[in-house]
C-alpha cells in the first residue's frame, strides 16, 4: 500500500517547533515576542524589495535611498543594517541578537510612524543560543509573505503561539483572545461601512481584519473606515506588545 502523504505542516506550526527549540533559554510564554519581531523584519522587508524594484524599472533608482518614496505608498523604508538580507548575511555572527536589535532601532528611526511600537534592545538581553537564533531566522527567511493576501500573517501568528501556549497551560484559548467566529459575528453586527473602529483591547488585530473583510466581502469603501490603511500594512505592530 502506497505511504500516505504526509500533511504539509503550516507556517504557524513550522514557527511554533523552530521557537520551540529555544526552550530553556525562553518561556514558552515568551516565543511570540521573539517571532513576532523577525516576521516583521522579513515582511516589512519584502514590501521594501518590491517597492525598491518598482522605482528601478520606472527609471527612477535615484530616489531608491529616499525614505519619503516608500511611504509615500504606506511601505516602510528600511536602512542596509535593517534589510532581511544582511541580517541572513550576519546570522551566524555571535553578535547577531545585537545586529537585530539594531535593525528594529534603526527601522523606527526611519519611519516615524512606527515610534514606540516595536521592542528596544530585547533580543541582547534574552542570552539566546547563537546557532538556535540563526535556525529560527532560517526558518522565517522561508517564508513567502507575498503569498499572505489577507496580509494577517502577523496576526495568525499570534493567536496561535496564544492558543499553543493557553493549551500548554491547561486553559482554553478564549481566555487569551477573542475567536475568530466571535469576531465574525461582531463585524457582521456592527456592519462597520463607515466612522471609525474602536477597539481598546487590541490583541492581535482581528477585529480590524474581520471589519476589512466584511466591507471587502459586501463590496463596501474600505476608504471610509480605513482612511489610513493600506494593503502593504500588516495587522496592527502594537498587537504582539501586549
Amino acid at each position: 500500500m502506497a505511504k500516505k502523504q504526509q500533511k504539509e505542516k503550516s507556517i504557524e506550526e513550522t514557527l511554533w517547533e523552530s521557537a520551540n527549540k529555544l526552550r530553556g533559554s525562553v518561556e514558552p510564554s515568551e516565543y511570540k515576542h521573539v517571532v513576532l519581531s523577525l516576521i516583521f523584519l522579513k515582511y516589512a522587508y519584502d514590501r521594501f524589495l518590491e517597492r525598491r524594484n518598482e522605482l528601478i524599472a520606472d527609471h527612477q533608482e535615484v530616489f531608491v535611498d529616499q525614505p519619503v518614496f516608500y511611504n509615500a505608498k504606506n511601505v516602510f523604508y528600511l536602512n542596509e543594517i535593517s534589510r532581511w538580507d544582511y541580517l541572513m548575511e550576519n546570522a551566524k555572527q555571535n553578535d547577531i541578537a545585537i545586529k537585530i536589535d539594531t535593525a528594529l532601532t534603526q527601522v523606527e528611526k526611519d519611519n516615524p510612524s512606527l515610534k514606540g511600537a516595536l521592542p528596544s534592545n530585547y533580543y541582547s538581553g534574552l542570552g539566546l543560543d547563537r546557532t538556535k537564533l540563526a535556525s529560527l531566522l532560517d526558518v522565517i527567511g522561508k517564508i513567502d509573505t507575498q503569498k499572505d493576501k489577507e496580509h494577517d500573517l502577523i496576526g495568525r501568528v499570534y493567536e496561535y503561539f496564544l492558543g499553543k501556549f493557553a493549551i500548554a497551560e491547561g486553559k482554553g484559548k478564549g481566555e487569551y483572545y477573542t475567536p475568530k467566529t466571535i469576531v465574525n459575528l461582531i463585524a457582521e453586527m456592527i456592519q462597520p461601512y463607515r466612522g471609525k473602529i474602536y477597539d481598546p483591547c487590541c490583541g492581535s488585530g482581528g477585529m480590524f481584519v474581520q471589519s476589512m473583510k466584511f466591507i471587502e466581502a459586501h463590496h463596501g469603501n474600505r476608504k471610509e473606515t480605513f482612511p489610513f490603511m493600506d494593503r502593504n500594512i500588516p495587522t496592527p505592530l502594537t498587537s504582539w506588545q501586549r
